[in-house]
C-alpha cells in the first residue's frame, strides 16, 4: 500500500513511499472508521507513521489534533519533524511549561503537541480564555500509552485521557510498545476489536536476542559504575570489531560523558579498531561542535547524547551514528523514547539512577524494554542483541521481564486524592453520583474489573468514597444538602498549583499562624514534594556549613533542601550539593509561587510579598537589599550585583540614576534604556501626610487623611495604618487595613487620639502582594501634650 494511495493530499508529510506490513494492517481502522484505536507493536516497527495517519485524518476533515508525547524533550523534536505539515499549510504548536503560551497561536493551531503534565495543567484551566483551546481538539493521539504504568507519571496520563473524554469526547488513538494486556487499554478506551491491534515480535523489523549479564556488586558505587562499564564493553566489543554499532544507556547526562571518555581509553587498550582520526572531512565537521569533549571523542568513533547538548551537537551525533561514523554511543533513556537510532547491540549499563527528589530508584521496566527495543538495524542486521547489566541478586527479575514482558497497571490509586480534588475544583465532578461516574471512566476502574483480586475490586467504590470523605474532613471539598460538591479555596489552590495534599494543608496552617522568613523556607523544605530527598554522607558537612545553627530540628532530607535554598539566595552553592540543586531549586520556586498565592488568599499580603521576595532571591541569588531589581526583565544576578555595588538597589534608585547613571554603573546604553522604560511601568508610590499634626492634646481625638499616590504602573496593593507607643514596647493597634488596585491616588482615614502615652508612632505600609517589590513604609510621631 502506497502512502499516496491512502492519503494522497498528505503524501509529502511522510518520509517514505510505502507502508510496512504492520502499518498496512492498521490503516483501515484509522482511515475508514471513527472508532478509538489501540495499537501495541514492537519498538522500531513504525508506530510513528500511525500517529501521523491519525493526525492526517483529523486535518482532512478540518479538525484539530493533539499529540501527547511522553517526554518534554520529544515535544521539541516533533516540532522539528512536523515541519512537513507546516509545508502543507498546517500549523504545529508545542505547548510546554518552559515556553510562554501564545493563546492565539494555540487556538489557530492544527496540530498541538503536549506532555501529559502540560495537558493536565491546561485542561484544569479549560474554562479560562487562555486555555479554552484544549476543548476544541478532535483527535488525541497518545504516544507510548504504556506510560500509564509509570509510578510517577502514569496517573497523570490516565486522568488527562478521562478528562478529555468527559470534556469534548475526541477520538483517541493510543500507541504502545508490546504489552500483554492491550485488551485492558482497549476496553478502557472503548476501542472495538476491529480497532485493537497487538502486533507481536514477528513484526519487529529485526529479530531480538535479549539477555542479562551480571557483575559483582562492591562497596564503592563509583567503582561499581566502571565494573558495569567493562561488562558493557565486553558485550559490545565483538560487534564493534565486526563493524557493528553499539548503544549503551547510562543513568545521567554526566555519566554519558564520563563513560564515553573511559570507553575510549579502554577500547584503545583492547586494540579495537575504531575511529576516523585520519578523516580530514570529519575533523573539519567536528570543529562545528559546541561541546569540547564531544569534539575530541567523535574522532575515536565514540560519542554521547543527552538532552543537555545543543541542538547542533545532537543533530551531528544522530547523523554520524546513522551513517556509521560513530560506532559506540552513550546515552540517557530519553533517546530510547524519542529519536529512532537503532544499533546492532544495545547495553543497559545502569538499571538504577539518582533522582534528586527520590534518591536512588530503579529504572522502570517500561524504560528497560523501550531501550532494549532499539537493538537491531533494519536493512543492516539479521539479529539485534540487547543486554541488561545487573547485580546477581536482580538477574532473575530482569530475565522474567525479558521473557514475559510487563502488564500495564494503573497507578491512580496512589494519587487519587490529588486527582479527585482537581476534578471537583474544575467542576467536572460536582456530586457524589458524578464521582462514581468519573471513577468508571478511569483505567484504574477498568483494570480493577480485569484483575479484581489484585485491585480488590469489590471495595473500589468504597475506597473512593473514603477519599472523598477525607477531602471534606480536611477542608478541601465542601458538601451541600443536595449531595452536591464544590471545592473550597484550599481545594482550588491545591489543584491550580499541582500541590500534594499534605503540602497544601501545611501552607494553609502557615498562613493562619503567621509568617516569617524562616517559617516560609522551612515550610517549603518540609513539603511532601521533597519527602524522599536524602542527604548522602559527603553532603552533610556542606549542609552544616551553609545552615550554621538553622534548621537543627529538621531531618537530614529537609535540611539538605533548606541548605540549597539558603545557598541559592546567596548565589553560591557548595560543589557537594550542586548535582541536586537545580531540580530542588526549580521545585522550590514553584512551591513558593503557590505559597504566595495561599498567603494572599488567606489575607496575609505581607507574607505573600515575603514569599515572592524569597522566590526572587532563590532564583537569582541577588542580595536581599537589591531584590526589587529582579522585577526588571534582564536584571539577573550579575547585573543586580553590579548595580548594587554602585548603590542602586531599588526602582527609585534606578529612576534617579537615569540613563547616564546606569551606564556609569556598567550597563550598555541599550540595556539602560530598556530598564528605564520598564521601571516607568512599575509602581512608583509616594505618601502625602497632608496636615498631619505633630501634637495632640491628651484625651482629644482628631481625624486626618493620608494620601497614597502611584505615579507608575497600576498594581494591587495592601494598605495598612498602625499606631504604636513611642519606643516600640507597647501594643500595635491596626487602624486601617484594605487591599485595592492602585492606579493614581487613594486616601486613608487616620484617627489621631490623645492617649495616656507621651507619644504615638503612626506608620503607613504599602505592600505589594503580587510582586517582589519593597514595602513602602513611612512613620510620623505625634507627641501627646
Amino acid at each position: 500500500m502506497e502512502v499516496a494511495e491512502a492519503v494522497p493530499e498528505f503524501a509529502d508529510a511522510f518520509p517514505f513511499e510505502e507502508f510496512n506490513r504492520m502499518q498496512r494492517e492498521a490503516v483501515p481502522a484509522l482511515l475508514e472508521r471513527d472508532d478509538n484505536v489501540v495499537v501495541a507493536a514492537p519498538t522500531g516497527s513504525g508506530k510513528t507513521a500511525l500517529a501521523e495517519l491519525a493526525i492526517c485524518e483529523a486535518l482532512a476533515e478540518g479538525g484539530t489534533a493533539l499529540f501527547v508525547a511522553p517526554l518534554r524533550a520529544l515535544t521539541n523534536e516533533k516540532e522539528d519533524e512536523w515541519e512537513r505539515f507546516e509545508e502543507l499549510g498546517f500549523s504545529v504548536y508545542v505547548v510546554t511549561g518552559e515556553r510562554d503560551l501564545d493563546p492565539r497561536r494555540a487556538r489557530r493551531a492544527d496540530v498541538l503537541v503536549m506532555t501529559p503534565e502540560k495537558a493536565d495543567s491546561a485542561t484544569r484551566k479549560h474554562d479560562s480564555p487562555r486555555y479554552s483551546f484544549v476543548t476544541d481538539v478532535d483527535v488525541v493521539v497518545i504516544d507510548e500509552v504504556h506510560l500509564l504504568d509509570s509510578e510517577k507519571r502514569g496517573s497523570v496520563l490516565e486522568v488527562v485521557v478521562s478528562r478529555f473524554r468527559r470534556l469534548c469526547d475526541p477520538r483517541v488513538v493510543a500507541l504502545s510498545a508490546t504489552m500483554p494486556n492491550v485488551e485492558d487499554v482497549a476496553d478502557w478506551l472503548d476501542a472495538p476489536p476491529e480497532c485493537t491491534f497487538a502486533f507481536g515480535d514477528e513484526y519487529r523489523p529485526v529479530d531480538l536476542h535479549a539477555d542479562v549479564t551480571t557483575y559483582v556488586h562492591g562497596d564503592n558505587p563509583f567503582q561499581d559504575k566502571y565494573r558495569r562499564l567493562y561488562k558493557a564493553l565486553d558485550r559490545a566489543e565483538q560487534h564493534l570489531r565486526e563493524d557493528g554499532q553499539a548503544l549503551c544507556f547510562v543513568a545521567s547526562r554526566q555519566d554519558t560523558v564520563r563513560a564515553a571518555e573511559k570507553a575510549r581509553d579502554e577500547l584503545a587498550e583492547r586494540d579495537v579498531p575504531m575511529g576516523a582520526r585520519g578523516d580530514y572531512d570529519l575533523h573539519t565537521e567536528a570543529e562545528a561542535l559546541d561541546n569540547d569533549t564531544l569534539r575530541k571523542s567523535v574522532l575515536d568513533g565514540v560519542a554521547f547524547h543527552h538532552a543537555g547538548l545543543s541542538k547542533n551537537d545532537k543533530d551531528h551525533v544522530e547523523a554520524w551514528f546513522r551513517d556509521g561514523t560513530i560506532e559506540l554511543l552513550f546515552s540517557t533513556s530519553t533517546l530510547a523514547w524519542g529519536v529512532n537510532l537503532p544499533a546492532r547491540c544495545v547495553v543497559i549499563r545502569d538499571t538504577k539512577y539518582h533522582d534528586p527528589l527520590e534518591g536512588e530508584v530503579d529504572m522502570s521496566p517500561l524504560d528497560v524494554l523501550q531501550m532494549l527495543g532499539r537493538a537491531g538495524r533494519p536493512g543492516y542486521d539479521d539479529v539485534g542483541y540487547g543486554w541488561v547489566v545487573c547485580d546477581n541478586s536482580e538477574a532473575d527479575k530482569y530475565r522474567q521481564l525479558l521473557r514475559e514482558g510487563k502488564e500495564i497497571e494503573s497507578t491512580l490509586a496512589e494519587n487519587l486524592p490529588e486527582h479527585l480534588n482537581a476534578e471537583i475544583a474544575m467542576g467536572t465532578v460536582d456530586s457524589l453520583d458524578d464521582v462514581m461516574a468519573w471513577l468508571e471512566t478511569t483505567f484504574y476502574y477498568r483494570r480493577a474489573q480485569s484483575a479484581p483480586e489484585d485491585y480488590d475490586f469489590a471495595n473500589v467504590r468504597e475506597r473512593v468514597r473514603g477519599v472523598l470523605d477525607d477531602l471534606v474532613t480536611e477542608g478541601f471539598v465542601r458538601t451541600h444538602d443536595d449531595l452536591g460538591l464544590t471545592a473550597t479555596q484550599l481545594g482550588m489552590l491545591t489543584s491550580t498549583y499541582y500541590l500534594d495534599m499534605a503540602t497544601a494543608a501545611g501552607f494553609r496552617d502557615l498562613a493562619e499562624a503567621g509568617v516569617t522568613e524562616a517559617g516560609v523556607l522551612e515550610a517549603v523544605a518540609q513539603s511532601a514534594e521533597f519527602e524522599s530527598v536524602s542527604a548522602r554522607r559527603d553532603e552533610r558537612e556542606a549542609v552544616a556549613s551553609v545552615l550554621g545553627g538553622r534548621g537543627d530540628d529538621l531531618d537530614a532530607g529537609p535540611r539538605k533542601v533548606l541548605a540549597i535554598l539558603h545557598a541559592s539566595m546567596r548565589g553560591s552553592t557548595p560543589p557537594e550539593l550542586r548535582s541536586d540543586a537545580w531540580v530542588i531549586r526549580q521545585n522550590a520556586l514553584r512551591l513558593l509561587a503557590a505559597l504566595a498565592e495561599f498567603l494572599e488568599r488567606f489575607d496575609q499580603p505581607a507574607g505573600a510579598n515575603l514569599a515572592h521576595r524569597l522566590e526572587a532571591r532563590i532564583d537569582t541569588g541577588v542580595p536581599a537589599d537589591a531584590v526589587e531589581l529582579t522585577a526588571l526583565d534582564g536584571v539577573g544576578s550579575g547585573r543586580a550585583h553590579r548595580l548594587a555595588d554602585e548603590g542602586i538597589t531599588s526602582l527609585a534608585d534606578v529612576r534617579a540614576a537615569g540613563h547616564d547613571g546606569l551606564v556609569a554603573a556598567g550597563l550598555s546604553g541599550g540595556v539602560a534604556d530598556a530598564i528605564l522604560e520598564q521601571a516607568a511601568d512599575l509602581p512608583d508610590v509616594s505618601l502625602d501626610w497632608g496636615d498631619f499634626p505633630e501634637t495632640v492634646a491628651r484625651g482629644e481625638n482628631d481625624m486626618r487623611e493620608v494620601t497614597v499616590s502611584n505615579d507608575g504602573g497600576a498594581a494591587r496593593v495592601a494598605l495598612r495604618v498602625t499606631a504604636t507607643r513611642d519606643g516600640g514596647d507597647g501594643d500595635t493597634v491596626e487602624m486601617t487595613s484594605t487591599t485595592t488596585y492602585l492606579d493614581g491616588a487613594t486616601t486613608l482615614p487616620v484617627g489621631v487620639f490623645g492617649a495616656d502615652d507621651d507619644a504615638l508612632v503612626y506608620a503607613v505600609d504599602v505592600v505589594f502582594p503580587e510582586h517582589a517589590l519593597d514595602t513602602h513604609h513611612e512613620e510620623r510621631t505625634v507627641r501627646i501634650v
